[in-house]
């Protein structure tokens, strides 16, 4: 069974971060220029303090309008924070992700950051074992 440490060693432990005290225009900014969903929110780049999400900033942007991108982002930042330990399974991460609707997991060993796993690498993970037990299918059924 696949373990969260089995997804950062594929993928690594680095996570893309954010100040509580930057503007919402510079998460954006980030958000774009990595490609990526959600930032962790962090002032010391070792404890989540809560995440921001594309979902966050849409959800916000309803309610502020132009006003949003001057906000810092703990104005918008979720601060309750699900998270995984590297020794999670991933059919858990599964459960977790579907249950809290959820598309980001930062990993948290001892209190500290240690990664950050998404949907996409869940997925990514669990098409990687079906396409393996395929294969041995298929060497199976061949060698008979």
């Amino acid at each position: 069974m696949a373990r969260v440490s089995n997804l950062l060693e594929s993928k690594g432990t680095e996570v893309a971060t954010v100040a509580p005290d930057a503007t919402v225009a510079a998460a954006i900014a980030e958000l774009a220029r990595l490609r990526i969903g959600a930032l962790v929110v962090t002032a010391d780049g070792s404890h989540i303090d809560g995440i921001v999400s594309e979902r966050d900033v849409v959800q916000r942007l309803h309610q502020l309008r132009g006003d949003l991108l001057d906000e810092p982002v703990s104005a918008i930042m979720s601060t309750t924070v699900e998270t995984c330990r590297p020794t999670d399974d991933v059919e858990s991460l599964m459960r977790t992700m579907t249950e809290r609707r959820v598309r980001h997991l930062p990993v948290v060993e001892g209190g500290e950051l240690r990664g950050i796993v998404s949907i996409g690498d869940v997925v990514k993970q669990r098409m990687g074992e079906l396409e393996r037990d395929r294969h041995e299918l298929l060497e199976y059924i061949s060698a008979r």
